[in-house]
């Protein structure tokens, strides 16, 4: 049989040794045999996730006190599930408990940490994320997703994530490096020391074949790439672009395919989880990357884990981190989780997700997701990739952009108007502008 690739480089750590070295040798079969978590039976997945499951339960229990305490109180003597179904006897962790707190979870010595990430703390204060060296460099590198990246040490890849704070941008490029030998462009997103033009020039310069950013970073740099002479799919020839640290609709990705001439996938993850979940090439939902996190879905009202097809909120458990373990917590994401029948043949769960719970919009007496809306708004080719959802009391304005039409702002917000109409039943009034703004940072669509 074939062997897969094996990773580029391997790292090992000085005297250390944890709860999950017993999942190397797992990882070492599977590499063995030429096959990696993606594709094992369900019972082989499952029962991997359960040892995982216990071994993090008993990681928690010697050296946590929050969390041993928690468990205690729901009626826990033992660190131990004897079924993935009992996971739901699990206390949650809620994201308000550990906001602010940085040794609230934590499960190592302060001295073990290697690297910290945090959120922004737009809602409140931040949730910070500690790392140890072999949290990065080992057990986040033992799943291997090698039919879902397809990276090799011949590509060239752009990196136009934050690498400050937050995750993403070293997360990606750890695993480009690391896993796949491919050389890195560390562009981040407009800071002072790479501008656009600059990130641009350098994307010729390397050739580069992938593009890991957000949606609307992706359509800043094209748009920016018309002004600066480069021609995308001559001067730059990209492979596949990943999209992530945004939220967006299928209909904004495919205006990006287009766009960009090539596959342009989602990511999902989180700078407390992780990855979480990854577009196959059939774009039908996220797999979850089992290897890495067990997810369920909850009731957000009542805590009760959801059967497979039910809409609810994410709760992710981490299973291969020993510096800052994340069990059961409330993602705020809200999602459909089922059994995979993909035609790519993963047998990993797949993941159909609906926006964050706080940002539905209450419009008449529904709840719409702000990705429903940017659906139907971006169907009409006419319309440009930046816009803005405005609320007031009740009654929705969409801003947005002129797109390529000889059509006047008249024409354009009335034919805007009516789609939403006609397609969603939606009545609301239409702005057409030349000015909306353009950022660096996560974009805000919209405003209540």
């Amino acid at each position: 049989m074939k062997k897969v690739q094996t990773h580029k480089m391997t790292v090992s750590i000085d005297e250390h040794s944890s709860h999950l070295e017993q999942f190397k040798l797992f990882f070492k079969q599977l590499d063995d045999q030429g096959k990696t978590i993606e594709k094992l039976p369900r019972e082989t997945i499952e029962d991997y996730q359960l040892k995982a499951i216990n071994a993090t339960l008993a990681h928690l229990w010697d050296n946590n006190e929050y969390y041993r305490s928690r468990l205690e109180e729901k009626g826990f003597t033992e660190p131990k599930i004897n079924n993935l179904a009992q996971l739901a006897s699990v206390p949650i962790l809620n994201k308000d408990v550990i906001r602010g707190d940085k040794e609230k979870i934590l499960c190592v010595d302060p001295k073990e940490i290697g690297q910290v990430h945090l959120t922004s703390g737009t809602s409140g204060k931040p949730t910070y994320t500690a790392y140890t060296l072999a949290d990065q460099y080992v057990y986040d590198l033992l799943p291997k997703y090698l039919e879902l990246f397809k990276e090799s040490a011949d590509d060239v890849a752009a990196i136009a994530l934050p690498y400050e704070f937050a995750l993403p941008g070293l997360g990606f490029q750890r695993l480009y490096q690391f896993a796949f030998g491919t050389a890195v462009l560390s562009l981040g997103k407009g800071g002072y020391m790479a501008p656009i033009d600059k990130s641009l020039e350098l994307m010729k310069e390397y050739q580069a074949t992938v593009l890991a950013t957000t949606p609307s970073y992706a359509a800043l740099l094209i748009e920016e790439s018309e002004k600066c002479g480069i021609k995308i799919g001559e001067d730059i020839r990209m492979k596949k672009i990943w999209l992530t640290g945004e939220g967006c609709s299928s209909t904004f990705r495919d205006r990006l395919e287009k766009w960009w001439g090539c596959e342009v996938s989602f990511f999902y993850g989180s700078t407390e989880c992780g990855v979480i979940g990854v577009e196959c090439s059939k774009h039908n939902g996220y797999h979850i990357m089992e290897g890495h996190v067990k997810v369920e879905i909850i009731d957000p009202e009542s805590g009760e884990v959801l059967p497979y097809r039910k809409t609810g909120e994410l709760v992710v458990t981490t299973l291969l981190r020993e510096g800052m373990p994340m069990l059961r917590y409330r993602t705020g994401d809200l999602g459909v989780l089922q059994k995979s029948k993909c035609d790519c043949g993963l047998t990993m769960d797949v993941l159909q997700l609906r926006g964050r719970m706080e940002h539905m919009l209450r419009i008449g007496e529904t709840d719409y997701s702000p990705f429903m809306l940017e659906h139907f708004l971006m169907e009409l080719p006419e319309v440009g990739l930046w816009y803005h959802f405005k609320m007031n009391q009740g009654e929705l304005t969409i801003e947005a952009e002129k797109f390529k039409t000889e059509m006047s702002d008249d024409q354009l917000a009335e034919k805007v108007k009516q789609h939403m109409a006609d397609r969603i039943g939606i009545d609301c009034e239409v702005v057409i502008r030349d000015d909306i703004p353009r950022t660096f940072g996560k974009a805000q669509r919209v405003f209540t």
